[in-house]
């Protein structure tokens, strides 16, 4: 029960995670010094998703799965939550890589935006 409990935990901090990142940048319009914060952590984003890499939330939440008796899943965990909703016939490398540089942009954009503001 505990197990299973810690497994959905951190599902929702691996979601959440991924909220902020996505739109985190907003939150710079009301204190500048969540940029700080924010520009890491899409960076992190972003290079685990070119780089094909697995986030380390992933392999902990499917080890908590196993331990509540759970199936575990293969795959990142956006390719196992989110894509199924967004493109339930799954996506290539390709459109991954301009979604990524697309948050990218997006985020840079507002920081551009809040900073030029800011002068």
């Amino acid at each position: 029960m505990f197990s299973n409990l810690l497994a959905d935990t951190v599902l929702l901090l691996h979601l959440a995670f991924i909220v902020f990142v996505v739109f985190g940048a907003l939150f710079i319009f009301y204190h500048h010094w969540i940029a700080w914060i924010h520009l890491p952590m899409v960076l992190w984003a972003s290079v685990v998703n070119l780089m094909h890499w697995y986030c380390p939330l992933t392999p902990l939440e499917n080890y908590f799965r196993a331990e509540a008796g759970q199936a575990g899943y293969e795959g990142g965990f956006i390719a196992h939550y989110i894509m199924p909703l967004i493109y339930p016939q799954g996506m290539s490398y390709d459109v991954g890589v301009m979604v990524g540089v697309g948050v990218f942009i997006w985020n840079a954009s507002l920081v551009i935006y809040r900073a030029r503001r800011s002068e």
